[in-house]
């Protein structure tokens, strides 16, 4: 038995291959492995991640989203096996991934998905079944990091008024209608209104045309929420600052991530960004669809 008052030691894990799309995720996901000892690979997406964010200190491979292939089997040539899949990606076009010569098990994989592919979490599941197929282990980032996900209620010290309330459970019904057909995972409703609702373009850029959609009166709110059918090992809805902060410059007055299933970068830094902002922030349930009308 370990001396009385002494911790047990954390395991540290099996190495750890962090696939590095761009924002802070891939970061947090870095500091949690070494927090805990954790061996760990960064494999940087070029076009995708910033390589001047990645310290050169800092064990990493690079590649292109057309040479996919390569890069697993050079993973398997170092015995890692396990995959978290981090940080936004842009995803391009079938036609334009073609156009960069993949390399043959990435053509091979385009070329059996091909039009199946439509939606960005159709996309997904089947590239993790390839890598499962293969051998891999998918972690999510939330699983490695620990304690990201939202809770449900009020997360910040604002409370929505009863207008706020009906926007965010209408929009958190708008967000999930479109993810179940796979289009996005965000919508933004003011008093009763749809200003816009997710698709390709992210939240980032949704949030930047509603500045010029607001109507007078008490602003809209901006609802983020997990696709019903989608892998929750990858792409989760994810809010961190920077989402705030785009909120409030296009004249919002709260966001709503779905409970359990929206990742907060830096939860801390997130509630107090929005306190600051004067935002209420909110962790939506199912129960809150079946309120409305």
């Amino acid at each position: 038995m370990p001396p009385r008052g002494s911790r047990p030691r954390m395991t540290a894990g099996p190495p750890l291959a962090i696939i590095a799309g761009g924002g802070d995720l891939p970061h947090r996901v870095m500091r949690a492995c070494q927090a805990q000892g954790r061996p760990f690979l960064v494999v940087g997406l070029e076009g995708q991640a910033d390589p001047a964010q990645w310290p050169a200190e800092i064990p990493q491979v690079w590649t292109r989203l057309g040479r996919a292939g390569e890069a697993a089997e050079r993973l398997l040539a170092r015995e890692i096996h396990h995959l978290c899949m981090a940080g936004w990606v842009r995803r391009p076009s079938l036609t334009s991934l073609m156009s960069l010569w993949p390399d043959w098990r990435t053509a091979a994989f385009l070329a059996r998905v091909g039009a199946q592919a439509l939606g960005d979490d159709s996309l997904l599941r089947a590239i993790v079944r390839e890598l499962e197929h293969h051998g891999f282990v998918v972690e999510a980032p939330h699983s490695v990091i620990g304690g990201e996900v939202a809770g449900a209620g009020v997360l910040g010290c604002i409370e929505p008024d009863e207008q706020g309330w009906r926007d965010l459970r209408h929009a958190f019904r708008l967000a999930r209608a479109i993810g179940a057909m796979d289009v996005g995972q965000g919508a933004v409703v003011q008093q009763g209104l749809t200003l816009a609702l997710e698709a390709i373009e992210g939240t980032d850029a949704m949030l930047e045309r509603c500045a010029g959609l607001a109507r007078e009166g008490g602003g809209g709110v901006l609802v983020k929420a997990c696709k019903p059918q989608q892998d929750r090992r990858v792409d989760l809805p994810a809010v961190g600052p920077r989402t705030l902060d785009n909120a409030r410059a296009a004249g919002l007055r709260g966001v709503g991530v779905e409970a359990g299933a929206t990742l907060l970068i830096d939860p801390e830094a997130v509630r107090a960004r929005a306190d600051a902002l004067g935002l209420f922030l909110v962790g939506l349930t199912p129960a809150d669809v079946e309120m409305l009308p």
